[in-house]
């Protein structure tokens, strides 16, 4: 596998680099950004949907093939598969990036307030809008 690191884009915990550090994971040219056409789902955990008119906000950095395995093998995670997206940083550079996300969206029923908790403030402390923090439920 190779070390290069590739472009990700994450959109829940992962966004913070502190927990990353804590995984001994540093991304590479972190840069916030926005998905089009994606909304934000939280079950358990997060995952994007695919939602017209919708767009989420994250984090695109690179990681190798290595580190994002290594992400995604904990429990839980195992059940994220990566997929392509279009994200536009928010000084406009526009970047293919894997996204890792659930094959289903969460039932409308399931909830992790606390997940929904850490997320909002990873989001206000990486200084995303008010009005997309305060819709994390």
């Amino acid at each position: 596998m190779s070390d290069r690191p590739i472009e990700v884009f994450f959109y829940g915990l992962f966004m913070d680099d502190s927990l990353l550090r804590s995984r001994g994971i540093v991304g590479l040219n972190p840069r916030p950004a926005t998905v089009e056409e994606f909304g934000l789902r939280i079950g358990k955990r997060a995952t994007l949907v695919p939602a017209r008119h919708e767009r989420s906000y994250g984090m695109v950095m690179g990681l190798t093939h290595q580190e994002l395995k290594g992400l995604y093998s904990g429990p839980g995670l195992e059940h994220y598969l990566p997929e392509a997206v279009t994200c536009t940083t928010l000084t406009g550079e526009v970047v293919s990036a894997l996204c890792y996300n659930l094959p289903n969206a969460p039932a409308s029923d399931e909830v992790n307030e606390e997940y929904a908790g850490q997320l909002r403030a990873v989001l206000a402390k990486l200084g995303f809008p008010a009005e997309y923090v305060q819709r994390v439920r």
